[in-house]
């Protein structure tokens, strides 16, 4: 092989340079030549310009033409590869680990106090409770029928602590909500049901005033109220909406709706704590 002239610009870094490599970067100063085809090839050179094969190293010289770098082109690309691999094992492995952490040491959901489902929601198409295990299709059922049967499983799921189905299906059941044709009051109750189970209390209290503008003295309203002031510590509003009502529940108990005997349990339980806090009771 041809010695460089005794002085001579690097052709990697230009630097002024004497004898077989650079001393500012290493790279070769011998030229060199595909061993294949003959081109001549840059100093840094990893592959032929003219024929596409791995360039062998020089005496002497590493995968980018450096000296002390052994293991040439090809197999400086392999290492770079499996640092790439390994390192995104890692990364997954860790990120696995901390997915995991969080799910396990999250505190369980709390039901909200007026969260019983009712018997539209508990017994969707006539089938009872909606009991643990798989998902159900609920791609052929309809809108209000698809919206109850997820209502009840997060409710179900909150009652059992299963933080993650809560999680899971709080989303898609307000998803369903949004998709219904008609909303009424009952659906709008179990919303807000919905939304103060993902702790989402501004949403909550707004639809209580959604069902309070529907229906002047609906108790669903005072009851979302007073359980969204109390999540949120707030005690004015909790006795603001204990005072409402009581002072509507006569009036509005003999109108006879048809939610209020669906959700009975929890209008009487709302009722009992009202009363106990007004009178000052402990």
């Amino acid at each position: 092989m041809t010695s460089p002239p005794p002085s001579t610009s690097c052709p990697a870094c230009g630097a002024r340079a004497e004898g077989n490599f650079c001393s500012t970067c290493g790279a070769s100063l011998v030229p060199r030549g595909c061993a294949h085809c003959g081109a001549r090839l840059s100093a840094r050179a990893r592959f032929c310009h003219r024929c596409g094969r791995p360039v062998e190293p020089g005496p002497g010289a590493g995968a980018a033409g450096g000296p002390g770098r052994a293991g040439g082109a090809g197999l400086g690309g392999r290492s770079e590869r499996v640092a790439w691999l390994t390192g995104g094992a890692v990364a997954l492995v860790l990120v696995g680990a901390i997915v995991w952490k969080v799910a396990r040491e999250a505190p369980a959901p709390a039901v909200p106090d007026m969260a019983n489902p009712g018997v539209a929601a508990s017994a969707p198409l006539g089938a009872g409770p909606l009991p643990a295990g798989p998902a159900p299709d609920i791609s052929r059922m309809s809108p209000r029928e698809r919206f109850d049967r997820l209502f009840n499983r997060v409710m179900a799921a909150a009652e059992r602590g299963d933080t993650a189905t809560v999680l899971g299906f709080t989303p898609m059941a307000l998803g369903a909500y949004h998709q219904l044709d008609t909303i009424d009051t009952d659906a709008r109750y179990h919303a807000a049901v919905l939304l103060m189970q993902a702790g989402d209390l501004p949403a909550a209290d707004a639809l209580a005033d959604t069902i309070l503008a529907g229906g002047r003295g609906h108790l669903f309203g005072y009851l979302v109220r007073g359980e969204a002031a109390r999540l949120a510590h707030d005690s004015a509003g909790e006795r603001r909406a204990y005072r409402d009502f009581l002072r509507s529940y006569d009036a509005e108990m003999r109108a006879g709706r048809i939610e209020y005997r669906e959700h009975g349990p929890a209008l009487a339980r709302f009722k009992e704590e009202a009363e106990r806090a007004v009178s000052g009771k402990p």
